[in-house]
């Protein structure tokens, strides 16, 4: 293998949702350097940043009908059961509800945790309030999205955080979604919830660092459920 396709191979790709924004860091680097040389390098590592959050590596997903997948990187900062959006129309009683916070330094490409038919999408404008507090799920912006899978409905929430100012979903409403598959991204800091069926059982705990589309989440006709006080240390 020659060098050039061996450098190649190591590089992870970035997602074209930021290219701009790597542009506007590095113009910005080159003003910046005018005025002050010094500051060149401050904003060359600025943007050198900005590409690695905006990476979107190759992910291998376990695909079974019986397990949900992570959508997103981060940790687990909440499993319980929660009342889901009423715009999901998932009921008004409460389902298990795992959340999955992501900061600054996580990958932000959210990824489908099960397979099935998108039977709805729904924006909400809100606060941008820390997305690491609960009630962030009731008061911020947020997407909201249902997946018919083979065990029933799901809903997958994206909900924008203190610094994220930008949902981006891909997914579109009557469309089949594979497990693993890419649907959305939010920019700069946020947080994903899954509200799973009474079916499914968690296979995670707190403070659990998660990978989008690989760490398994749930299973279905799991008998074990995880407390939500557990933690790893």
């Amino acid at each position: 293998m020659s060098i050039a396709n061996s450098i190649k191979s190591s590089l992870v790709p970035v997602h074209p949702e930021g290219y701009r924004f790597i542009a506007i860091f590095f113009v910005a680097a080159i003003v910046l350097g005018w005025l002050w040389n010094p500051l060149f390098y401050a904003g060359l590592l600025l943007t050198g940043w900005c590409a690695y959050f905006f990476r979107d590596p190759e992910r291998v997903t376990p695909i079974s009908d019986d397990l949900v997948i992570s959508p997103a990187d981060g940790v687990v900062s909440h499993i319980g059961p929660v009342v889901p959006p009423t715009e999901l129309g998932l009921g008004d009683k409460p389902m298990l509800r795992v959340s999955v916070f992501m900061n600054v330094f996580n990958c932000h490409v959210n990824r489908a945790p099960v397979r099935g038919k998108i039977t709805g999408i729904f924006y909400k404008p809100g606060k941008f309030l820390s997305a690491d507090l609960d009630k962030a799920s009731s008061d911020n912006e947020r997407n909201s999205m249902v997946i018919e899978s083979p065990h029933g409905p799901l809903g997958v929430v994206q909900i924008a955080g203190l610094v994220a100012r930008r949902i981006i979903c891909w997914a579109e409403e009557g469309h089949e979604i594979g497990m693993g598959d890419r649907f959305g991204l939010i920019r700069f800091g946020s947080r994903l919830d899954v509200y799973l069926p009474d079916s499914a059982g968690t296979r995670v705990v707190l403070g659990q660092t998660m990978i989008a589309g690989e760490t398994i989440l749930a299973a279905y006709h799991d008998t074990a459920k995880s407390s939500p006080i557990s933690k790893v240390s």
